[in-house]
């Protein structure tokens, strides 16, 4: 009958329209995260005298704002002078739209042997004995690690006690005793030693010492005058001493 005919018709055109696919719909994936800073610092040299120049030189990446801890802001990467005046960590901080990102260098300073102040004249007449005296014309000198070169401003020392011998004790002569801290091991550091005092005797030399008035030893690590792990004291004991011959 055509009034049922069309009432399955219509029904069956709802069902299909209800069945039909429907489309979904995808966001667009989220933008990737922004990468993370990196920061590195390096110091040339990283020990130093104090008031010597320190080269700091630093690179990052990814990094909006830079700053060195005790320098201040600073660009992406660059280099700069400092001195310090004591031993000094500087802190490398990158930060950027990712985080932030750090280093530190340490330089260790060391300060360099007090001088040795002559005495206060007194009523009473205080006379040095010849090893004194010879301490006080020619004192220690000291040396950077694992190295037998005579630092530029012992030189000086060197040869003002040369003018002493050479002038007012022409008859002393001298044994130089070579020093090591005590990093490394005992066959090492005794030829570290020999090299040091026979640095000295050359610089002796060159400056107008006879030769023959001087004797070297070397006492590697077994002679230290400060017994603490840290550089200050390492430096105390990386050093030639000089004493008369048979005392």
């Amino acid at each position: 009958h055509p009034k049922y005919a069309a009432a399955i018709l219509l029904t069956a055109a709802i069902l299909l329209t209800g069945c039909a696919k429907k489309t979904k719909v995808v966001p667009p994936p989220p933008p990737p995260p922004a990468p993370t800073p990196t920061a590195h610092i390096t110091a040339n040299p990283t020990s130093v005298n104090a008031g010597q120049n320190v080269q700091l030189s630093w690179n990052t990446t990814d990094a909006d704002t830079v700053s060195i801890e005790g320098v201040g802001q600073v660009s992406t990467s660059g280099s700069q002078t400092v001195r310090p005046t004591e031993s000094t960590s500087y802190h490398l901080l990158a930060k950027g739209p990712g985080g932030s990102g750090d280093d530190t260098v340490r330089v260790t300073v060391t300060a360099p042997p007090a001088p040795i102040r002559e005495a206060a004249p007194t009523s009473s007449t205080t006379t040095l004995s010849d090893q004194q005296l010879l301490e006080q014309k020619l004192p220690d000198i000291f040396f950077d690690y694992d190295s037998y070169a005579v630092r530029p401003q012992d030189t000086a020392k060197l040869q003002q006690g040369v003018q002493f011998l050479n002038t007012q004790k022409p008859t002393w002569n001298i044994v130089i005793e070579g020093n090591c801290d005590d990093r490394g091991s005992t066959e090492f550091n005794l030829a570290l030693g020999d090299n040091r005092a026979n640095a000295a005797k050359q610089a002796l030399v060159a400056a107008g010492l006879s030769a023959s008035r001087i004797q070297t030893i070397s006492f590697g690590k077994e002679k230290p005058t400060c017994t603490e792990s840290t550089e200050a004291c390492w430096q105390q004991n990386r050093r030639d001493h000089f004493r008369l011959q048979g005392r």
